[in-house]
């Protein structure tokens, strides 16, 4: 091998990125991915600064708008930003605010006690991503604009015009992402609001407004998002599809602390820990110091309640945490001045003092409200009882599991056609619905690399049942031995180390049968498999619904309008025979292959989780006991629904 050429390396090769360059270069390190996460990113960074407003008491109403053209539009009622020149940067305030990275009022405690946001790359990272971004800012007695292009000014700050008597100060602003950046530049109503809400419960007395003016079926969507309870109503929102163990929800909160805390939960009858942690109003969702606070809180002022009245000397069971928290829900608010985040993605807070802070008001607070609802505490403490039992009798089955694979040959289930490597990130398991469609999968699948599991019928909900009867369930019982995982009563519990398959993909038939086979196995896998969903492993296949066939000729089609086009394609209606596909078993094994199961061909859905209130809401509001939650559901999406002839 001949000997590398030294490439010269001196001063010239080191890049300087001026301004917003960098952004513009590696705009994933600012703001996620240049996927549809990221898009809809830049539309919450625009609407923190907001939000800030609000915190700072400025604001109480915020529109934001989609326009036909996929730009958006946020229009607040706050202070406006200054316009004054910055006496460092020798530019308007709003051009430093827009232009320079980690520049903004949320730096100075005198402006902003706490904030949220970028650490203060926001909006200059919108601006940076954008094609254009138009500002208007309201205030001084005057109406001022100025507008950029990718990061550029390219209109000069202009006071248009006097602002009138009636006119409140404020700040609109108004962009369009860059195409040649973002993958996908079409933003999703459903996405927005789900965010808008959840600020709306957040930041009590704030109104948001989200309209989109792109027409739907002829109509225009908007929805106002207003909350005079917080997160007592939050609660209450997430839970509408549960039944609850009490009416009120616990409501505990301090705003003068050092470490402002807000919190409210409440318990219902099912098995299900939904706990949602924000910090400055961003979601926490790998939690992080305030959770561990409130998590101590909860465990020890209950079972101290439980000993103090003697509610535990019959029911001879030993408790851990995660009985105290089956059938909860909370959301824990907490509002830090310099927060201290683990990763880029500001997922997990890290400040030490915040845990002690929390577990100390949420302790007392618990307490006292224990002794004055002795009805609903023993309530609570006989939910804590039966969850300790049944956790028991889970692990005996888990137990009774392992030790019939220790002698059953190896383990794996008898209806596995197993993959022949033995390397998870390129092995594929592939679940398929009934014994049909799974024989013709193993016919057509690449042995080397895809593996294939039949499952008989439908799946138990387990929206309805606690572990020990999940852990009961065959089908069950086969995936989590087949992809070599255990599954615990608690998400910190899951073990992934010998998890023998990175692309789990859900193959199931286009009908009504399939698609609700489809929605027990995803409530499976987000209740009990979660972090396989987080990771990217999940995947749903998506066969297709035609096949256009006029001679020698045939072409696949996945909608009507690319039967549509593959018609057109084979030289129009005469001669075509099309075929409507209504079950996997249809398909012969090479059809299947070159459809659905061929890397080079196939088409394959990434379940993903943008937002987990929405995606618990959605779970429990489909597959829980609760009829009128759902009805509702239903009548408000029947539109999109396709009908099963």
């Amino acid at each position: 091998m001949p000997p590398a050429v030294a490439k010269e390396y001196g001063a010239g090769n080191i890049q300087v990125l001026e301004g917003l360059e960098a952004v513009r270069k590696r705009p994933a390190m600012y703001i996620g991915d240049v996927g549809v996460r990221g898009l809809h990113h830049l539309v919450y960074e625009v609407v923190d600064n907001s939000i800030d407003e609000a915190l700072a008491g400025y604001c109480d109403h915020i529109e934001v708008t989609i326009h036909e053209d996929n730009s958006i539009s946020v229009v607040d009622d706050g202070r406006g930003i200054p316009v004054e020149m910055h006496p460092r940067e020798g530019k308007p305030a709003v051009e430093v605010v827009m232009t320079v990275l980690h520049a903004g009022g949320k730096f100075d405690k005198d402006t902003y006690k706490v904030s949220g946001g970028l650490h203060g790359v926001g909006v200059s990272c919108v601006n940076a991503l954008s094609d254009r971004l138009d500002v208007e800012v309201r205030r001084d007695g005057g109406v001022f604009k100025m507008a950029f292009e990718k990061g550029d000014t390219v209109e000069e700050l202009t006071r248009v015009r006097d602002l009138g008597p009636d006119e409140e100060t404020g700040t609109t602003v108004r962009f369009k992402p860059d195409t040649g950046i973002f993958l996908d530049t079409v933003y999703r109503f459903d996405t927005l609001a789900s965010r808008m809400r959840e600020l709306a419960y957040l930041n009590k007395g704030v109104t948001i407004t989200l309209s989109d003016e792109r027409e739907e079926d002829d109509e225009l969507r908007a929805e106002t998002y207003h909350s005079e309870g917080g997160l007592a109503e939050f609660v209450a929102y997430l839970d509408e599809a549960r039944e609850s163990l009490f009416e009120d929800a616990i409501h505990i909160e301090d705003e003068d602390a050092e470490v402002p805390v807000s919190l409210a939960m409440r318990y219902n009858t099912g098995y299900q820990e939904n706990v949602l942690s924000f910090v400055n109003n961003i979601n926490t969702h790998e939690g992080g110091t305030h959770v561990s606070g409130f998590r101590r809180a909860l465990t020890r002022t209950l079972k101290n309640y439980a000993d103090n009245n003697d509610l535990l000397k019959k029911a001879k069971v030993n408790l851990s945490g995660d009985d105290f928290r089956e059938g909860l829900t909370a959301v824990l608010s907490v509002k830090v001045q310099e927060p201290q985040f683990e990763g880029q993605t500001k997922t997990k807070l890290g400040n030490g003092e915040v845990q002690g802070a929390v577990e100390s008001l949420v302790g007392q607070k618990l307490a006292e409200w224990l002794e004055d609802h002795p009805r609903e505490a023993k309530t609570i403490v006989q939910k804590v009882i039966l969850s300790a039992q049944a956790r028991t009798a889970a692990r005996r089955a888990r137990e009774l599991v392992q030790r019939k694979s220790a002698f059953g040959g190896g383990g794996l289930p008898g209806k596995l056609a197993d993959c022949a490597s033995k390397d998870p990130s390129e092995s594929e398991l592939y679940l398929v619905e009934g014994d049909s469609a799974g024989g013709s999968a193993k016919q057509a699948r690449d042995r080397h690399f895809q593996a294939i599991l039949p499952l008989r019928g439908k799946i138990l909900n387990v929206e309805k049942a606690r572990l020990d009867k999940i852990l009961d369930n065959e089908e069950i019982k086969n995936m989590v031995t087949a992809l070599g995982v255990q599954i615990a009563a608690g998400s910190d519990e899951f073990s992934d180390e010998k998890l023998r398959y990175h692309k789990v993909v859900l193959m199931t038939d286009a009908d009504v049968d399939g698609a609700h086979i489809r929605t027990l196995l995803l409530t499976f896998i987000y209740r009990y498999l979660r972090p396989l969903l987080e990771a990217g492993y999940i995947y749903i296949a998506l066969p297709p619904l035609y096949r256009a066939k006029k001679g020698k000729r045939e072409l696949y089609a996945w909608n009507d309008k690319q039967l549509r086009d593959a018609i057109d394609e084979l030289g129009g209606a005469s001669g075509v025979g099309v075929q409507r596909y209504k079950g996997l078993g249809e398909m012969n094994p090479e059809q299947l292959w070159s459809t659905t199961m061929d890397p080079d061909h196939r088409m394959l859905q990434i379940v993903t989780i943008e937002d987990a209130a929405a995606a618990d809401k959605t779970f429990s509001t489909l597959m829980g006991d609760a009829v009128e939650p759902r009805r509702k559901f239903i009548e408000r999406n029947a539109k999109y629904a396709t009908i099963d002839t």
